[in-house]
């Protein structure tokens, strides 16, 4: 009896002990379209606004590149998003070339210390932590919740497979990660 009083009690220690806190949201990429945030992306951004307006991190991260035909990126479009809600502009950094999950996170890497807390979708959560774990950062995870259609949790389930299977992404040859991160106000880094 004394052992499970002993470990009921080190639980609620352990819970008790204060963490320490969250260096940055990052919001993994979404399309948009024209300059405006595809609702993906802005369901994204208005859940890291909220995280952010709560305290949970001084700084937010939104990452992706541009889609073929594309005039801005995700990130550019994404930072112009938070501005305009008040988020300032020290308190944000763009990731502009990345094309994928894996990228979003490589490319940011140099420029993330400490806790990181993900912003995306619910389906998308568990393969963003993966590759986040798998590139050394330490991060957690913020799922947006909607309504996802069941092939979208599918495609996701397959993902994670693949890399629970030891295969692992690769990034495109191209830019290197630090071309793809721009301060916003800087020539291609948003507002």
């Amino acid at each position: 009896m004394g052992g499970v009083r002993g470990l009921a009690l080190l639980a609620l220690f352990a819970l008790a002990w204060p963490q320490e806190p969250y260096a940055w949201i990052v919001v993994l990429g979404a399309a948009q379209y024209g300059g405006k945030p595809s609702p993906a992306l802005e369901r994204r951004l208005e859940a890291a606004l909220a995280l952010y307006q709560r305290g949970l991190a001084p700084r937010i991260a939104v990452a992706g590149g541009k889609a073929l035909g594309d005039r801005e990126s995700e990130g550019e479009v994404g930072c112009r998003y938070l501005r305009a809600r008040g988020v300032p502009r020290e308190a944000l950094l763009c990731e502009t070339q990345s094309q994928s999950t894996y990228e979003n996170l490589l490319f940011l890497k140099p420029s993330l210390r400490g806790r990181v807390l993900l912003v995306t979708d619910a389906p998308h959560l568990p393969r963003a932590l993966f590759l986040a774990r798998l590139l050394g950062l330490r991060a957690e995870g913020c799922p947006v919740p909607g309504e996802y259609a069941p092939a979208y949790w599918l495609r996701e389930a397959l993902y994670r497979l693949w890399l629970y299977l030891g295969l692992r992404p690769l990034p495109r040859l191209g830019a290197p990660p630090q071309a793809a991160l721009r301060p916003p106000g800087s020539p291609g880094g948003g507002p």
